[in-house]
């Protein structure tokens, strides 16, 4: 089913300090009945970007797991590591458990988590999911972070790096169906049908963009990064999240 999706319009702009202390482009958009997206195009510097962008991609140890979705097993498509402070419980979705490394195991990554916490005040990840996007075919389908451990209105933070990729947002149906987010796709006869463009929006992630999501957006909008034939490049997301 083809979505036809446009950005989302009339965004509230404000400055905002970037990790060096220069004021970059802040935009917050309001998707109404308390959710909220935060937009900064160009958060982290675009030659920094760049370094952590090459460090990531070959010091991370990436794995693309085997996982089960709609009672079949099947290849996630995307790479994947997860990272979690001490004391936390267990990752697990789809039938896969991640191994959590340690924030200290990568030095990078705590300078990336206290620069979001420096520009989100009141923030307080612990946790971060890597995904590594090798290409077009490498996607996420529709999805919502909206699991107990990360409480009720949990703030989400995506840091992009490398290739630019679509990210759309959707309104969730009326009668909760379940979704894949692995495979991209969800069978014919649970699929939505299609609701208005206001209820539909899009962001290019750019690299070195950071993306916000806040307030009821997990329980009240789905979310995807969907497969794009021409593209051929390497895209990294650095996912922060809260575990409660």
């Amino acid at each position: 089913m083809s979505l036809k999706l446009k950005a989302l319009t009339e965004p509230s702009a404000e400055p905002n300090p970037n990790p060096n202390g220069s004021a970059v482009k802040r935009l917050t958009f309001d998707l109404g009945n308390g959710s909220e997206v935060v937009y900064i195009p160009k958060f982290f510097p675009f030659n920094q970007a760049w370094n952590w962008f090459d460090y990531l991609n070959n010091e991370i140890p990436w794995a693309r797991p085997t996982i089960r979705v709609f009672g079949r097993s099947c290849v996630q498509p995307r790479d994947t590591c997860y990272i979690a402070s001490p004391g936390l419980p267990d990752l697990i979705y789809s039938g896969y458990q991640p191994h959590a490394y340690s924030w200290n195991d990568y030095a990078p990554l705590k300078e990336i988590l206290d620069a979001l916490h420096k520009a989100l005040p009141g923030s307080s990840f612990n946790s971060l999911l890597l995904n590594r996007y090798k290409g077009g075919n490498d996607c996420v389908g529709w999805h919502a972070d909206d699991e107990k451990l990360y409480g009720s209105m949990p703030e989400i933070a995506s840091v992009s790096f490398g290739c630019e990729r679509e990210f759309f947002l959707k309104k969730k149906p009326s009668k909760r169906s379940h979704v894949s987010k692995e495979l991209g796709e969800e069978p014919a006869s649970k699929r939505s049908k299609k609701s208005s463009h206001t209820n539909q929006h899009s962001f290019t992630l750019k690299h070195g963009s950071l993306l916000v999501m806040r307030g009821n957006t997990q329980r009240d909008w789905l979310h995807s990064v969907p497969k794009r034939a021409k593209v051929e490049a390497t895209r990294i997301n650095l996912t922060f999240r809260h575990v409660v």
